[in-house]
């Protein structure tokens, strides 16, 4: 996620290091570079230059205190304007009706049909709602089918009516057996075009004005750039939105939709896709993906993610096994299974600040742990729970069942250890004697 803008921010931010002062001369040069990183993440024009010269304002003139260097305070502005220009804070959603009408908008292949799946099950898991899901797109083939498949994967009920050709009909219709049935929530999944029409615009408004939801919103891919952005104002111009959902950032993200699109249509970013799981979804926290395109990680997401998937009970009985010394590798393999639910590895390697830099040109795959998850399940229940009595036989064979190599099998028998140790440490408090290790497990 913003690769790119983040290596290119950096290098212009570099310019300042080393100097004592911030002047009108290397503020320029500087600034120059950041306006370049911005156009090359297709920013608008109009928005780099105002950027860069807000920036510049508030930099030209500040005393550079004893503890930062002009760099350091040149990071620090170009943070708090680019979180200024994504929208300063988190914006919420309305979830004041009974039942709560959200409508979802955007063009064919935003992924609008699929978000509508993870909001659905984000109200359900997070706001603890009973959300139905009702198919409003009765022109692209096999839409209401997917809308009952991503209902299906989350446990959410869909509404249909597949002899009905009349979206406005079928929405009202949804409403009313959500009112029925006890549905506090409805998100309502309607048409997309290749390109923004008359028709379909006419459609969606004739829709929003007959349901009049408590929140409208669009959907855009992020990958589009700048034409997400003009995209946004031309339904912005129609039906005066709520807010913008970004999709696709865990994909080749040039950044320039997430930055610009606030400032040109002066609507919140409330939710953004980060992957493929029905829980890649989050609030759009303009901070947090200010310190990412900086480059300086997103820690407190990242614990937030840790923290769904920390369960109570399993710590405890953890513990007991790490106290008695049984802790084996179907424990190693929860471990793999938690972190996994957290997310794709790239998007969690981007949350840990210097991360993204240090591991640049390096693939990270989503599968990162198949090799080991392969290797583990090529072991017997005895090897699984007494890693100890693996031998350089045993060894052979697992690497063989599990198609690996030797090589790999000693690199994971390694890490097991060494997280072992790390765990003991942990639970006996040996804070410093860890910290220690760690610093002998980075070289």
């Amino acid at each position: 996620m913003f690769n790119n803008l983040s290596e290119k921010l950096d290098k212009a931010l570099h310019v300042l290091k080393g100097h004592g002062s911030i002047t009108e001369v290397n503020v320029a040069e500087t600034l120059k570079e950041v306006r370049r990183a911005l156009l090359d993440a297709d920013v608008n024009f109009k928005i780099a230059k105002d950027f860069t010269k807000r920036v510049k304002e508030k930099a030209i003139g500040q005393n550079v205190l004893t503890t930062l260097q002009p760099g350091q305070l040149m990071v620090k502005i170009v943070k708090d304007e680019l979180t200024e220009l994504m929208g300063g804070d988190a914006a919420g959603i309305n979830l004041s009706g009974k039942p709560s009408v959200i409508l979802m908008s955007g063009l064919q292949g935003s992924g609008k049909t699929t978000f509508s799946g993870k909001l659905a099950n984000y109200l359900k898991n997070k706001k603890t709602k009973k959300p139905l899901l009702v198919a409003c797109d009765v022109y692209r083939p096999a839409a209401i089918d997917q809308l009952h498949v991503v209902g299906e994967q989350i446990n959410v009920e869909v509404y249909s009516d597949k002899g009905n050709n009349d979206p406005v009909a079928i929405a009202q219709a949804g409403i009313a057996h959500a009112k029925q049935n006890g549905h506090n929530v409805v998100i309502i999944d309607t048409a997309g075009r290749l390109a923004v029409d008359e028709a379909m615009m006419t459609e969606i408004a004739n829709i929003h004005n007959a349901i009049e939801p408590q929140e409208t919103l669009f959907v855009v891919d992020s990958m589009t750039g700048q034409d997400a952005v003009n995209t946004a104002k031309a339904f912005n111009d129609v039906l005066n939105f709520d807010g913008v959902i970004l999709t696709k950032l865990d994909g080749d993200t040039r950044g320039g939709a997430a930055i610009s699109i606030k400032s040109v249509v002066n609507k919140p970013i409330k939710f953004i896709g980060t992957g493929e799981k029905m829980e890649a979804i989050d609030v759009f926290y303009p901070s947090r993906m200010a310190d990412r395109i900086l480059g300086m990680g997103d820690v407190v997401s990242l614990v937030e993610r840790a923290q769904e998937q920390f369960d109570e009970e399993e710590a405890r009985k953890l513990q007991k096994k790490i106290a008695k010394n049984q802790f084996g590798f179907d424990d190693f393999l929860k471990q793999i299974q938690q972190v996994k639910k957290m997310g794709n590895m790239k998007d969690l390697v981007g949350m840990i600040p210097g991360a993204s830099k240090a591991m640049k040109g390096m693939e990270i795959e989503d599968d990162a742990f198949k090799h080991i998850e392969a290797l583990i399940h090529s072991m017997t229940p005895a090897e699984r729970s007494k890693p100890s009595m693996i031998n350089a036989s045993r060894k052979k064979r697992i690497a063989k069942g599990a198609g690996r190599s030797v090589q790999e099998m000693n690199q994971l028998l390694k890490q097991f250890d060494q997280m072992s140790k790390m765990m003991k440490m942990m639970q006996g408090g040996g804070g410093r004697k860890l910290m220690q290790m760690m610093k002998g497990m980075g070289r």
